[in-house]
C-alpha cells in the first residue's frame, strides 16, 4: 500500500508540474582556467567576425515583434529549425495577441506539437498574448521588465527580442555563448548571467549590437560543442583554449 501512495503522490506532482510556468534549468559550469584575452585581441576578434558577415541574422523566423517573441518562447530547449518547421501555420493564422488569444491554448498546442514541451509552451503562448492584449495594448513592451514579467519570458528571451525587434545592444547567452565563453576564455562564467555581464564589459561598443548573433552563428557552425572546427576558426589563433586542434 505504501508504495502504491507514492506511486501516486509521484503522478500527481508531475501533473502539477505540468501546469506551472515553463522552467529552464540554469547552465553552470566550473569555467577553463585559459589565458585572459587582451582589449586588442577582443577588438580583433570582432573585426574579423564584421568582416565574415558584417549583419549577422537571427534564424528564428517571425514577421513582427510578437512573432519574434513567441518564435523565442518555443525555441527554448528546441531548436531554431524545430520551431521554423512549426511557426509558419501557426503566425499564418496568429500574427497578432489578439489572434493568437482567440485560437485557444487547444489550437495553438495542436499546431506546435512537434516542438519539445509543446503543451507547457501553448499555455504560456496563450497567457503571454492575453496579457499583452490587456496590459500593454496588444504592443511587445519595450522594457526588459515588462518582458520578463510576460509568460515563459526570461532574460535570454528578452535580451533577443529587444536586440532583433528594438535595436537594443543586448547579448542573449544562449548554450553556444556559454560554450564560447568558456571555453577560448572570452568571458568565463559559472552560470549564463555572468558570462553575459563579462561580455557587455569585454565586447568594444561598435560591435555590442550583433555581437550575440556573431557568436551564437560561432557556436552553431564553428565551434560546436564535440568536435569544434578549429581548422575553419578565423579566431583560432586569438582562442585561449588549451585543447584546440591548430597552434597558435
Amino acid at each position: 500500500m505504501a508504495k502504491k501512495s507514492a506511486r501516486k503522490s509521484s503522478v500527481q506532482t508531475r501533473k502539477g508540474n505540468a501546469r506551472k510556468p515553463l522552467a529552464v534549468k540554469p547552465l553552470m559550469v566550473k569555467p577553463l582556467i585559459v589565458k585572459s584575452w587582451t582589449k586588442a585581441q577582443i577588438e580583433e576578434a570582432f573585426r574579423r567576425f564584421q568582416a565574415a558577415n558584417p549583419e549577422p541574422k537571427g534564424e528564428l523566423k517571425h514577421i513582427n515583434p510578437f512573432t519574434l517573441l513567441v518564435a523565442v518562447v518555443l525555441s527554448a530547449q528546441a531548436t531554431d529549425v524545430g520551431v521554423n518547421k512549426a511557426t509558419p501555420a501557426l503566425f499564418a493564422l496568429a500574427d497578432t495577441p489578439e489572434k493568437m488569444a482567440a485560437l485557444g491554448e487547444e489550437r495553438v498546442r495542436e499546431l506546435i506539437k512537434t516542438i519539445g514541451l509543446f503543451r507547457t509552451k501553448a499555455k504560456n503562448v496563450v497567457e503571454l498574448s492575453l496579457r499583452l492584449v490587456a496590459e500593454h495594448g496588444g504592443q511587445v513592451p519595450r522594457a526588459r521588465e515588462a518582458l520578463e514579467a510576460l509568460p515563459g519570458v526570461g532574460r535570454k528571451t528578452a535580451n533577443v527580442v529587444l536586440n532583433i525587434a528594438f535595436g537594443e545592444p543586448t547579448i542573449a547567452v544562449d548554450t553556444h555563448i556559454f560554450r564560447i565563453g568558456n571555453r577560448t576564455g572570452l568571458a568565463p562564467g559559472k552560470n549564463p548571467f555572468e558570462v553575459e555581464q563579462k561580455l557587455e564589459q569585454a565586447v568594444p561598443a561598435s560591435y555590442k549590437l550583433h555581437a550575440h548573433h556573431w557568436l551564437i552563428l560561432h557556436g552553431r557552425y564553428t565551434c560546436v560543442a564535440r568536435k569544434p572546427l578549429c581548422e575553419k576558426c578565423i579566431i583560432s589563433d586569438l582562442c585561449q583554449w588549451p585543447g584546440k586542434t591548430v597552434a597558435a
